[in-house]
């Protein structure tokens, strides 16, 4: 079956999206609240590692990405039921065109960033981004949730679903306000409660941090232009057909 027909089948198009919102939705409630009655009993100290309220929850760029990306699911599943999925329509409604930039300015690269920097920094030293001694007290499975899943559904949401792109200035300020304001965020973190969100960031002297945050906003931004490249890439024709119908 071709990346078409796939698009064709409205069926397996909303069936792919209910499974990405179903356990992106379900890893925010029991983020947010089974797993502090799975671990109430245990006495661990290592359990205290665990983010449990929001404030701790939303200094991580993994949460914002999972948030994201129930959000884009949300919208996408809205879109087909009450937009549409047509190529290129003449018209497309609200949901469709706040589906498409979504995808495009935040949930494709902040996904690819969150995951691919995470596995590896786990890779070169898993004590940077996630301690050992947190296996005990942290689902393996909301881990890969976090850190996985949203890679898997986002590249295959790709394949399945065409979309059209913004302006591709339009789309980069987006996505660098949203890595700015995140990055300002855990200064203000840091500020407040004297410990960096990451690890990795205890290691680092000032001019490494500085690197590493240019390298991470750099790294941001070249995943939009990837993301665009691979849009054009995969949909050629479809890309061509709504350029003449624009002009």
């Amino acid at each position: 079956m071709t990346k078409v027909e796939l698009y064709k089948s409205r069926v397996f198009v909303t069936i792919i999206h209910l499974c990405a919102l179903g356990q992106f939705a379900y890893g925010l409630y029991y983020s947010s609240f089974d797993i502090q009655r799975s671990y109430k009993l245990k006495t661990s100290v290592n359990r205290r590692l665990v983010p449990e309220s929001l404030p701790q929850k939303i200094k991580f760029l993994s949460y914002w990405s999972l948030i994201i990306q129930a959000l884009y699911y949300t919208v996408s599943l809205a879109n087909d039921f009450v937009g549409t999925n047509e190529l290129t329509p003449k018209k497309p409604p609200a949901v469709r065109r706040f589906k498409d930039w979504l995808m495009a300015t935040l949930a494709f690269p902040v996904a690819i960033n969150v995951g691919v920097t995470f596995w590896t920094l786990y890779a070169i030293d898993r004590e940077l981004v996630f301690p050992k001694v947190l296996d005990p007290v942290f689902p393996s499975w909301l881990n890969h949730v976090l850190h996985t899943n949203i890679m898997v559904f986002i590249v295959l949401e790709l394949f399945i679903s065409y979309r059209s792109y913004p302006k591709r200035s339009h789309g980069l300020a987006g996505l660098t306000i949203f890595m700015v304001s995140y990055l300002i965020w855990i200064h203000v973190v840091k500020h407040y409660s004297g410990v960096w969100v990451y690890q990795v960031l205890e290691v680092l002297q000032l001019p490494q941090r500085i690197l590493f945050f240019v390298a991470v906003v750099g790294f941001t931004l070249s995943l939009y232009l990837l993301g665009e490249f691979l849009n054009n890439t995969v949909w050629a024709k479809e890309v061509k057909l709504a350029k003449r119908k624009s002009n």
